[in-house]
């Protein structure tokens, strides 16, 4: 009899474990596991248990979302049902082996990107190969593997602003300002107000105004920088971002402006007092750079780069004599 009982589960797609079956017999349940919209979901696993014992069967719905288990004892039995992409569900049911059951009928809720990428593990990995293919200027293989997210995840659309800067590091700028207003378009669709995703849009419109320097258009990308800065006014590290990519195109004056800003927004961060003692150097304005590279001193005197800026100070102080 027990020989022909895991024939039947075999047949039916669900199989025992290796652990001991004490409570197989002759019940039978079946149901059907669907999506939000009423949909069946095929491939959905199915795992069912005893409460009475160890008994644990396993299984999958065919094309239609449909399910059928039979060998199970009298007594409570718990369905689980998950698929990836989707939150799992399952219920309790009370099997007789007297009489039809009830069929159990369980819905899957479609996970959102986010949630989606905390549960998988391969999808985060993409992301760090990305970041890692990016680091070493390795650029195809860091865009096949945004790309790659991008498809298997696209409600987590911030990912192209990852393939935005791949595009700009390798000089297709038109490319590149397409995928900054791309999340621009889906932050403002998701937010109906800008502000409320700030990090992202602020991350979008730097890329755009970062396209814009590179063209050589410095107008479009103070304008951009502006927009980008209201969205966070009181965002230091805003304008730090902001006077970077000014500093790393030479707009010397322009990058002080923005780094004035955020040393008045944090005036205890040593990171943008570094920075401007740096700007100044570049711009040849000695006292201007003695002084920030002071102030950094006396913020963050363990910092790693203390020694060098020690070191600059003092060369500094001999070509002023």
């Amino acid at each position: 009899m027990r020989y022909r009982v895991a024939v039947l589960l075999v047949l039916l797609g669900l199989v025992p474990t290796m652990s001991a079956q004490d409570n197989l017999g002759r019940g039978r349940i079946s149901g059907d596991v669907v999506d939000e919209s009423g949909a069946g979901i095929s491939g959905a696993l199915v795992v069912v248990e005893s409460l009475q014992g160890g008994t644990h069967l396993e299984g999958k719905t065919d094309k239609k979302g449909h399910f059928a288990v039979g060998g199970m004892g009298s007594g409570e039995w718990r369905i689980t049902v998950s698929k990836e992409g989707y939150s799992s569900d399952s219920t309790t049911v009370q099997v007789s082996q007297l009489k039809a059951n009830p069929p159990v009928n369980l819905t899957l809720k479609r996970m959102s990107g986010l949630e989606a990428l905390r549960a998988d593990e391969q999808g985060r990995s993409l992301i760090d190969r990305g970041n890692a293919m990016l680091e070493i200027e390795h650029y195809d293989e860091a865009l096949a593997a945004y790309e790659e997210f991008a498809l298997k995840y696209p409600e987590v659309y911030s990912v192209r602003l990852n393939i935005g800067t791949v595009h700009m590091k390798k000089g297709d700028l038109d490319r590149a300002a397409i995928e900054f207003r791309s999340v621009l378009d889906k932050d403002g669709q998701a937010a109906g107000d800008r502000g409320v995703h700030k990090d992202t849009s602020l991350r979008a419109l730097s890329g755009l105004g970062e396209v814009a320097l590179k063209r050589g258009d410095f107008a479009t990308a103070q304008d951009i920088f502006r927009k980008a800065l209201e969205i966070s006014p009181d965002n230091p590290a805003a304008a730090y971002n902001v006077g970077e990519i000014f500093f790393s195109n030479q707009k010397i004056d322009e990058a002080i402006t923005y780094f004035e800003l955020a040393a008045k927004i944090k005036k205890d961060w040593p990171k943008v007092y570094h920075r401007l003692g740096l700007v100044y150097l570049n711009k040849g304005d000695l006292d201007k750079a003695l002084e920030n590279l002071k102030k950094f001193l006396e913020l963050d005197p363990q910092n790693p780069e203390a020694a060098n800026v020690a070191a600059a100070i003092a060369a500094i102080e001999k070509m002023k004599k």
